[in-house]
């Protein structure tokens, strides 16, 4: 007999909610770390802009760690403000790089308009929607956070 069903995990809905929300916890650590890793490797330091996703992305795995090791109201709400930043940071993103790379491709070609320029900036040099993984992020520790047990306590 497996350990699950020994211990009647399987049948016991709050034991899988806490292996689920445990993987969605994993899953974002992983992507959280692999961003960081990405924008330091890619030199994402240049302007102020840049530095918004590494430190929210450094705050929201302070976060993460604070929301798994001590689970309360006040950590589960910072977790999920970062997490609407993150929402809010990745979309910003998106825009920066799309304008960025549509102001590249009119001094290249001033004559791209509509689709056509669309098309060029979203394949552009930066990655268009390369912050959208922030909004993933985001999105998965929205879901995570999403009527935590946290939430019912008297904490």
């Amino acid at each position: 007999m497996s350990p699950e069903v020994a211990s009647g995990e399987i049948d016991n809905p709050a034991g899988m909610s806490r292996r689920i929300r445990d993987f969605v916890l994993a899953v974002i650590v992983i992507g959280t770390v692999g961003l960081i890793a990405e924008l330091l490797l890619q030199e994402h330091t240049e302007s102020w802009q840049q530095w918004i996703p590494l430190v929210l992305l450094g705050l929201g795995l302070a976060a993460t760690a604070l929301v798994r090791m001590r689970p309360s109201r006040s950590t589960v709400m910072v977790f999920r403000l970062l997490m609407a930043a993150f929402l809010g940071a990745g979309l910003f993103g998106v825009y920066l790089h799309y304008a960025g790379n549509v102001e590249f491709a009119v001094e290249r070609k001033p004559e791209l308009t509509g689709m056509k320029l669309i098309w060029e900036a979203l394949r552009g040099a930066t990655p268009a929607l390369a912050p959208g993984a922030m909004v993933q992020l985001g999105l998965l520790g929205l879901v995570y956070a999403y009527r935590h047990p946290a939430d019912r306590s008297t904490t």
